[in-house]
């Protein structure tokens, strides 16, 4: 390295308050983005996982297909294969706006899948009883399915957005700015280690951030832990 790992004369703190700002935002939209797209992932999942006709049951294999290929994919991978998708969508392919794409796909079948295993976790006995008091679908999942499962949705959303800020630094490596993108144009590049230190920090610290509030949420909305 240029400069000591310590020497942090070096580093432009607005850039870095900048570039955090930067991380954090797209995050946030990313993870609600993230969460919608994934309830509706895995409710479509635990709905037709018992379907009695073949359409039903090629519904729930298709969209079962296409989780396990998405999840399957490399976050880098992904990020090119989506390139002519995120040109069309966003009409660019850097900057934060470009990274959304494939960030929401990366992250939103991973959470989709443990939505699944949410509502699978549910005691099919008070489903059965809710139906059986004649009660309609949409108030079975809104009043049921959703409210029994939610500290299981809320840790989950929480692992998931976690995984998201690691994904984040790795999009901003090629382009799509935030703290990822300042460690490796400006730290890795110019043989900087006090900024790829400070980014590493700032990193972190969001993550802790980020799983201290999902274990908040969950005591606070965990009957059994009351």
């Amino acid at each position: 390295m240029n400069s000591s790992i310590l020497d942090f004369s070096t580093v432009d703190w607005n850039e870095m308050g900048q570039a955090t700002w930067e991380t954090i935002w797209v995050t946030l939209v990313a993870v609600i983005f993230t969460a919608v797209l994934g309830l509706l992932i895995g409710l479509l999942l635990f709905e037709t996982r018992n379907g009695k006709n073949w359409g039903i049951r090629l519904i729930n294999w298709l969209v079962s297909f296409l989780v396990n290929v998405f999840r399957s994919i490399p976050y880098i991978i992904l990020i090119v294969i989506l390139i002519p998708v995120t040109n069309v969508l966003v009409h660019t392919i850097v900057g934060l706006t470009a990274a959304l794409p494939s960030l929401i796909l990366a992250a939103a079948p991973f959470f989709g899948r443990l939505v699944e295993i949410a509502f699978r976790e549910i005691d099919s006995g008070v489903l059965e009883a809710a139906a059986a008091m004649g009660a309609k679908k949409s108030t079975i999942i809104f009043k049921v399915l959703l409210p029994e499962s939610m500290p299981a949705l809320v840790s989950g959303l929480t692992v998931t957005a976690i995984s998201l800020v690691g994904y984040t630094a790795m999009a901003g490596a090629i382009g799509a700015g935030g703290l990822g993108a300042l460690a490796y144009n400006n730290g890795f590049l110019q043989y900087n280690g006090a900024i790829i230190l400070v980014a590493t920090v700032l990193i972190v610290l969001f993550v802790f951030a980020l799983q201290w509030t999902g274990d908040w949420l969950v005591k606070k909305i965990d009957k059994r832990l009351v």
